[in-house]
C-alpha cells in the first residue's frame, strides 16, 4: 500500500510545506514536483496530487511542495527566477526521509518548469527534467503569439463566421486587441529568466522531455521562442531529449483524457530515466 504525509521543509529559515507519497517498494528515481504560479487546490493543484499518486503507485517516491509565499508555506514570496533554495531544500527532504532514492526527476508546468530549467545544471542529483508548457512571457510574445495562434485561427473558424453574420461579435474587444498591438514597442530583447532558462537546457547533462499543448498560449509562445532560436533547437534534438505535443490540451490538461496521457508519458520518461542511470 503506497503511504503519504504531510512534511515540512525549512528552507533558509522558513517552513515550506510539502507531501512526500513513497510506495512500498520504491525505485531509485524519486520525482520532485515543483508547482508554478497561484492555482486554487481544485484546479492544476489537484492535478498534482493525482500525478503523484499515479507516480507512486508505479514505485517512485514522489514530493509536492509550495515554495517560500505560496500556498501553505511561510516565507518571502520571491517569484519563479528565485526558487533555486526552495527546490534545493525539497530535495534535500526527500533524500533524507526516502533513502531509497539516489536520483531525482523535476516535474514542472508552466513558470515552475521556467524555474526547474534554471536550476537543474546546479544540482548532480538530477538525472531528469519534464518541463510542461514553460513559461517564456513578454509583452511582444505574447502578443505575437495571440496574432498567430488564436487570431488566425478564429479567421478559419465557421463559428466565428456565424457571430460575425449574426451580429454577435464582440467588436468592441477586438478592437481593444488590435489597438493594444499597436502600443507594444518591438522586442529589444528577452526578460533575462528567458537566457536563463536556455543557459540551464544547454548546461543540463541529463534528459529532458517537453510537453506542450495544442490548446494554450504559454506552450504557443513557447514554441514560437523555439522556432525562432536554432540554440534552443539544438538542445531539443539532442540524443535523449524528447518532445511530446497534445493537440487537444489546455494548459493544465484539464481534461481526465488529457491528465491520464500527461501521467502515462511521466511515468514512461522517469523510468526511462531511473533504468539509463
Amino acid at each position: 500500500m503506497n503511504r503519504w504525509e504531510p512534511i515540512g521543509v525549512d528552507c533558509e529559515g522558513s517552513t515550506m510545506l510539502a507531501v512526500l507519497h513513497e510506495p512500498d517498494a520504491p525505485q531509485r528515481t524519486g520525482v520532485v514536483i515543483v508547482v508554478g504560479g497561484p492555482q486554487y487546490r481544485v484546479g492544476s493543484h489537484r492535478q498534482f496530487l493525482l500525478l503523484a499518486r499515479r507516480l507512486s503507485a508505479a514505485g517512485f517516491p514522489c514530493v509536492r511542495f509550495d515554495y517560500r509565499g505560496m500556498g501553505d508555506s511561510l516565507g518571502p514570496f520571491l517569484g519563479f527566477e528565485h526558487i533555486g533554495a526552495d527546490i534545493r531544500a525539497t530535495i534535500d527532504a526527500l533524500f533524507a526521509r526516502a533513502p531509497s532514492v539516489k536520483r531525482v526527476v523535476l516535474w514542472g508546468l508552466c513558470d515552475a518548469a521556467s524555474a526547474a530549467l534554471m536550476y537543474a545544471p546546479a544540482d548532480p542529483r538530477i538525472t531528469g527534467l519534464i518541463i510542461a508548457n514553460p513559461w517564456v512571457r513578454s509583452p511582444q510574445s505574447e502578443m505575437r503569439a495571440r496574432v498567430r495562434h488564436y487570431y488566425l485561427q478564429r479567421l478559419m473558424s465557421a463559428s466565428f463566421w456565424k457571430k460575425v453574420l449574426s451580429g454577435r461579435w464582440n467588436v468592441r474587444a477586438t478592437a481593444g486587441d488590435l489597438r493594444a498591438m499597436r502600443t507594444v514597442k518591438p522586442e529589444s530583447s528577452a526578460p533575462p529568466y528567458v537566457d536563463a532558462m536556455l543557459t540551464g537546457a544547454e548546461t543540463f547533462p541529463g534528459r529532458t522531455l517537453l510537453i506542450t499543448s495544442g490548446q494554450d498560449l504559454t506552450a504557443a509562445e513557447f514554441l514560437d521562442h523555439v522556432r525562432g532560436s536554432k540554440r534552443w533547437q539544438a538542445v531539443l534534438a539532442r540524443s535523449g531529449n524528447k518532445t511530446f505535443h497534445l493537440k487537444e490540451a489546455t494548459h493544465t490538461f484539464s481534461a481526465a483524457a488529457w491528465r491520464a496521457i500527461i501521467e502515462d508519458q511521466t511515468i514512461d520518461w522517469v523510468r526511462a530515466c531511473n533504468d539509463a542511470s
